[in-house]
């Protein structure tokens, strides 16, 4: 006779798992010892096939020694931003006390823990990047400060994990190995495959913007060990089956039993359990009956076997599934409309047939339950289910945004207050950095549809939320926003202010300056259309050809030339004016004196700075752009570090930050401190990096990262950077800072491929001549061709370069750009009024804040003199500035004298 399962519970050995075990005590071991060592490892394997087993066992074994940290993706809450974050870290920091909880986030808390629902917003958008590092830093300290019992963190179907939580560790999984932390993880082995099948809500094709296989991938390549856990053998599955039902079991019985089940822990175990609840007897004979008994644990059979408990119970376990995890039983109990008695009947009879656990909340038994009874669900029940739970969400005054996820799954039935509650729910998740979560609830509160006077205003916002993630997206968006009517004129004016910026994003500048000036054009006189021409003149100025650069300059100086900056609109034309003023070469004092009149008191003034959305932060750029390129890098260093300190005290740690720091190596670079500059660019790219690929900011960073190593005498580097970002043409529309094709030209001649780099610098010369572009400090191209020229033996072509640079630098007026026009004629002079020549250049170049030009200068001089004293005064210059090539090459010639 078989025991009844009340005298005998049906044991769940870990069976087959030693290896996979042992390499997770190994690396608790490693954590534990007295240099920790943390690190990610991986399970994987088909679903039922033991990884929940596994980690269990894991948190088990890790308990005495180790600090545990848990969180489980769910296939009813992908939709949910920072849901499994939010299961890891709150556990542990709603114990700690509200002053050690602040030290723990730092100068981040007003950022990050809104996300982790531990405080509210504090402002309407907050940038995903800047929360994914804020909580890095709050799981770094945690680590950090778990004093003798080191932190494992285990996280069960990441494959379920909400897209906030899986791209923030899939980031910082590259960090672990430096850390006292083990991350653990389990996830499907087909969820590389990215399936999404069946009516489930984590099934949706759109439920993630990076597919949750390519972040799994990502989190593979960083991990110390990946595991592909295989199914039991037949002898694990006979030793599992005699262990339940008595060792006299038949051997035919114990195969049939590992045949219908594959080896499949969890099928093994249920089928095990029906054959119990049956009392069917482990024989030979008993073996055909299996097939359709596993069946019934599954799939259709599971939804079978739950109609047979009853319709009550039946309603239960699905209410149970549309809440999906951390189940009320009052909650689901309202939802299928029963009172308590019966719920407390439907949850017992549940939790005997194997299909729920636990009293308050209820869980189910399995993930394969939960998504059985779900797809179970008649459709129309099933969105009838999410109503209610919506609603039921709503007036238990949990907010919009916990009520989003099952107003996503409601049929859309033209209800206003639907939209309402969509439009208020993605108003949260931008507020907490969840912009694509954001954008779900917008495109579902169009599909309602929103009443025809609030159309146009769903898709500005819809628009808004895609600008961070989608730019294409944006342009959609925001283009029918602006072809319907409802939009407020102060709408429209920010709905095409973004779409230029979201066009100039996609490297469609010229479009971007048509959408402003067409919008303009169609604008009374006052400050919406004083803000629309701005901006088409900065699009206009940032483009690498134009159609009418003369007269857009000419207009421009017209309408800013006289302005005092008294409010934003004045400071922001200003701050054009002062940029167009410096390409174009114009007397440096008058620039200079353009900057000073857009800034308040040397700052930014409140409305146009870093962080002010209306005039962006192009505004302040633009001025602090110039004045590095009018010897004024001091004040443009100062700009560029309140940019930085402002980013990093506001979170916003994409591509906002990556710039600021580029704009402070152009700074130092300018200055002449090449190793700053080289410090700074670097960690701008790093930056830009992990933002995406071919941005602006990339461009950026990197001509000022070739143009600076080149200056360090490291062009082998210059070039593999070069080649690595695909430095070259074709151009972006976006011109480059600064001018890339003069940096590649340079970059070609330090390579001695001189043919190469004529061609380029004389390109690059007649395209910027064309547009009246003449600073030869922003575009170095005739100090360059001189030198390519001579080398090639065109003497003409050199002597043509080396006259024009003159004339351009007596125009700017600036010492930099004297020093170096007399430096590149000096090239072509007899010895004595070449002499003469660098003595003039030394002077303009000593008075200027360029300390690499003036070291090559005083280098130039001291060898036209033979002057010992001079080479060694050249190669000290040179060792301040950080030009290791320069300091060779003076030490060297210092050599030959002695």
């Amino acid at each position: 006779m078989l025991p009844s399962p009340a005298e005998d519970p049906l044991p769940v050995p870990l069976l087959e798992r030693e290896p996979e075990l042992a390499a997770a005590i190994r690396a608790v071991d490693a954590l534990c010892g007295p240099a920790p060592s943390g690190g990610l490892i991986i399970y994987r394997g088909e679903a039922g096939i033991g990884k929940t087993a596994l980690l269990t066992e894991i948190r088990r074994r890790s308990a005495g020694r180790c600090t545990v940290l848990s969180g489980t993706g769910a296939e009813t809450m992908t939709s949910v931003p920072f849901h499994v974050v939010r299961q890891l870290l709150l556990p542990a920091l709603l114990s700690e006390p509200e002053d050690r909880l602040r030290r723990l986030f730092g100068d981040r808390f007003e950022l990050t823990a809104p996300a982790l629902a531990l405080a509210p917003p504090t402002g309407p958008l907050a940038d995903p990047q800047g929360v994914r590092d804020g909580l890095d830093r709050v799981v770094t300290r945690l680590a950090e400060q778990q004093h003798g019992k080191p932190l494992v963190v285990l996280v069960d179907d990441a494959h379920w994990a909400d897209a906030e939580s899986l791209t923030w560790l899939a980031a910082f999984a590259g960090r672990l190995p430096a850390l006292p932390l083990l991350v653990v993880l389990a996830h499907r082995s087909d969820a590389y495959a990215d399936p999404r099948t069946g009516p489930g809500p984590g099934n949706r094709p759109d439920a993630r913007t990076e597919p949750a296989a390519t972040l799994l991938r990502r989190l593979g390549d960083q991990a110390r060990l990946t595991v592909t856990l295989s199914a039991l053998t037949e002898e694990a599955t006979t030793d599992l089956v005699r262990s339940a039902l008595g060792h006299r079991t038949d051997a035919p019985f114990c195969r049939e039993l590992w045949t219908v089940t594959g080896g499949n822990p969890y099928e093994t175990v249920e089928l095990l359990a029906q054959v119990r609840d049956r009392r069917i007897e482990p024989v030979a004979d008993s073996a055909g009956r299996l097939r359709d008994l596993g069946a019934s644990s599954r799939g259709d059979g599971l939804a079978d076997r739950l109609e047979q408990l009853g319709s009550d119970a039946t309603r239960f376990a699905w209410a149970a599934a549309v809440l999906g995890t951390d189940i009320s039983p009052r909650v689901a109990a309202r939802l299928a409309g029963m009172g308590r008695d019966t719920a407390d009947d439907c949850a017992h009879r549940l939790r005997e047939a194997r299909v729920l656990t636990g009293t308050d909340p209820l869980e189910f038994t399995h993930p394969l339950v939960a998504t059985a009874v779900y797809r179970a669900i008649p459709p129309a029940v099933r969105t009838a289910l999410h109503g209610a739970a919506a609603w039921a969400v709503t007036d238990a005054g949990l907010g919009a945004a916990a009520a989003s996820r099952h107003l996503l799954e409601v049929h859309p039935d033209d209800d206003p207050e639907v939209v309402a509650q969509l439009r208020d729910a993605a108003r949260e998740h931008l507020a907490v950095g969840a912009p694509d979560a954001a954008r779900r609830c917008l495109e579902r509160a169009l599909q309602e549809p929103p009443p025809p006077e609030a159309y146009a205003e769903v898709l500005y916002e819809l628009g808004c939320a895609a600008l961070l993630t989608s730019p294409d997206a944006t342009v959609r968006h925001l283009r029918s926003a602006l072809d319907l009517p409802g939009l407020a004129s102060a709408l429209r004016t920010d709905a095409t202010c973004r779409l230029a910026q979201a066009l100039a994003h996609s490297n469609q500048l010229r479009q971007a300056s048509v959408a402003v000036a067409t919008e303009a054009a169609r604008t009374p006189p006052g400050p919406a259309r004083t803000r629309l021409q701005a901006a088409h003149f900065m699009y206009e100025s940032f483009r690498a050809a134009e159609d009418d650069p003369e007269g857009r300059s000419r207009r421009l100086a017209d309408l800013a030339d006289h302005l005092k900056g008294t409010d934003s609109a004045e400071r922001a034309l200003l701050s054009l004016r002062a940029f167009d003023a410096m390409l174009r070469g114009e007397d440096a004092a008058h620039v200079v004196d353009l900057c000073d009149r857009a800034l308040l008191d040397g700052r930014p003034a409140r409305g146009v700075g870093w962080t002010d959305t209306e005039w962006g932060f192009e505004t302040p750029a633009m001025v602090g752009i110039a004045y590095a390129f009018t010897d004024r890098p001091d004040r443009a260093r100062d700009l560029f570090e309140e940019a930085v300190r402002a980013y990093e005290i506001s979170g916003w740690s994409g591509a906002h930050l990556a710039f600021a720091h580029t704009l402070l190596g152009l700074a130092h670079r300018r200055a002449g401190d090449l190793r700053q500059a080289e410090t700074f660019l670097r960690e701008g790219l790093r930056l830009a990096d992990r933002v995406g690929t071919g941005l602006a900011v990339h461009w950026d960073a990197v001509c000022l990262l070739i143009d600076t190593l080149v200056a360090r005498g490291r062009t082998a580097e210059a070039r593999e950077l070069a080649d690595r970002y695909a430095f070259g043409p074709p151009w972006p529309s976006a011109m480059v800072m600064p001018d890339g094709p003069s940096v590649l030209g340079r970059l070609l001649l330090a390579e001695d491929r001189v043919r190469e780099a004529v061609n380029e610098l004389e390109a690059a010369g007649a395209a910027l001549e064309a547009r009246g572009r003449r600073n030869g400090t922003w575009a170095p191209w005739a100090y360059d061709l001189v030198r390519a020229s001579l080398a090639a033996g065109d003497t003409d072509r050199a002597t043509r370069a080396a006259a024009l640079a003159r004339a351009h630098a007596e125009r700017f007026g600036t010492d930099t750009a004297l020093g170096e026009a007399l430096r590149c004629q000096a090239l072509l002079a007899a010895p004595d009024e070449a002499r003469t020549l660098l003595s003039r250049a030394v002077r303009h170049l000593e008075a200027s804040p360029s300390r690499y030009e003036h070291a090559q200068a005083v280098y130039d001089h001291a060898r036209a003199l033979a002057c010992p004293a001079e080479l060694s005064r050249a190669a000290a210059l040179a060792t301040t500035c950080g030009a290791d090539a320069l300091t060779a090459q003076a030490e060297e010639a210092l050599a030959h004298h002695r």
